[in-house]
């Protein structure tokens, strides 16, 4: 399945019914009045998080998203029938935008959330409401109003608490495939991994945190470079960064320079982003060559104030060191999980006694 994260689409949500222009017309009552009743109300058109969806694939080809209108009133009292609302279920962490003014108008980041993109028109009265004593036979009635209609951009950026951070080929995709159900493509090439990947990464029967595998970045991607500022921005959601790096994945490549050319771009795309958290990994542990450059490199990095960890994702080792400093990181901001009273303490507590 091919991953969008932007699109624009335009929403209409349903016009309110026409107010109906009728009199009661029975035998033996010539002048029954004005029966006509009002207009339903235009359907809505409505955004609902799906936490399922992880693309916006299914709404890029559907070009305008139209609620139904409302039905006209009728005569002998009847309101029309209200259109149906239009429910578009959208990826958790999806953005709407104003595409003429650019302006935010929805984060759609909690669970099952919904919002109203469009609201539809008000139906109009109808002639039994503009009865009085000097006209009791109206003639007129009031149009529905229309729908709103809106231009909207979607912009997705992936739910995670972990952003994992690399250059092309550093062992991002090993590393997300060996902790978590995540399968991403792994092979030898630059730029195997093309879109973002999310893991959920147990620590224990109940913690848990998810992780996100971002494409690999090089020098210059906050201006586009390689896969550029597109995937740089699912980054921002993150409480948390785990830099992956490592020795075999380019010739004369130094693991501090990569670390101080993945800062300079988390920088200047956001310099938030800088600021968060971080754990530092050299991955690919299981070479030898890796193992005999690691003392001088961790030195490099202690002495710039920074600690560096060593593992592998192909043989697990220093894996669980680094996944429990990063529940460090993220766990102590998750909401402490409220035990439920056993029944007996429910009752005391009802009696007077102290819980």
């Amino acid at each position: 399945m091919r991953f969008v994260d932007s699109c624009k689409v335009k929403v209409v949500a349903g016009n309110g019914g026409n107010g109906a222009i009728s009199f009661r017309r029975e035998k033996y009552i010539p002048f029954g009045g004005p029966n006509g009743g009002d207009g339903g109300k235009g359907g809505d058109v409505i955004f609902q998080v799906d936490e399922g969806l992880g693309t916006l694939l299914d709404i890029q080809y559907a070009t305008t998203l139209r609620a139904q209108d409302g039905e006209h009133g009728q005569g002998s009292d009847c309101y029309g029938r209200g259109g149906k609302d239009l429910v578009i279920r959208v990826p958790q962490g999806t953005q709407v935008y104003d595409a003429t003014t650019d302006e935010l108008l929805f984060d759609l980041t909690e669970a099952a959330a919904q919002v109203v993109v469009a609201h539809g028109g008000k139906g109009g009265r109808g002639n039994m409401h503009f009865a009085t004593p000097y006209d009791r036979a109206p003639r007129k009635a009031e149009p529905g109003d229309p729908g709103e209609l809106r231009e909207l951009r979607l912009e997705l950026k992936v739910m995670a608490d972990v952003g994992l951070l690399g250059f092309p080929n550093a062992g991002k995709s090993t590393f997300v495939a060996a902790v978590s159900r995540a399968r991403p493509k792994i092979a030898d090439y630059p730029f195997t991994t093309l879109v973002p990947h999310l893991g959920v990464v147990k620590i224990g029967d109940e913690a848990s945190f998810v992780i996100a595998d971002i494409p690999g970045l090089i020098p210059g991607a906050s201006e586009g470079a390689g896969l550029g500022i597109r995937f740089l921005k699912h980054v921002e959601r993150t409480r948390a960064l785990l830099h992956l790096l490592s020795l075999d994945h380019g010739e004369g490549r130094d693991p501090w320079s990569d670390y101080l050319a993945l800062r300079a771009e988390l920088e200047t795309f956001d310099p938030e982003l800088a600021q968060r958290p971080e754990i530092i990994a050299l991955s690919k542990s299981d070479l030898p060559e890796t193992q005999e450059i690691y003392e001088e490199l961790r030195a490099r990095f202690a002495a710039e104030g920074k600690e560096l960890h060593l593992l592998s994702a192909a043989t697990g080792h220093g894996v669980p060191a680094v996944l429990h400093a990063l529940w460090d990181l993220v766990g102590g901001e998750r909401r402490p999980r409220i035990r439920r009273k056993p029944r007996a303490e429910e009752k005391e507590t009802k009696e007077g006694e102290s819980p």
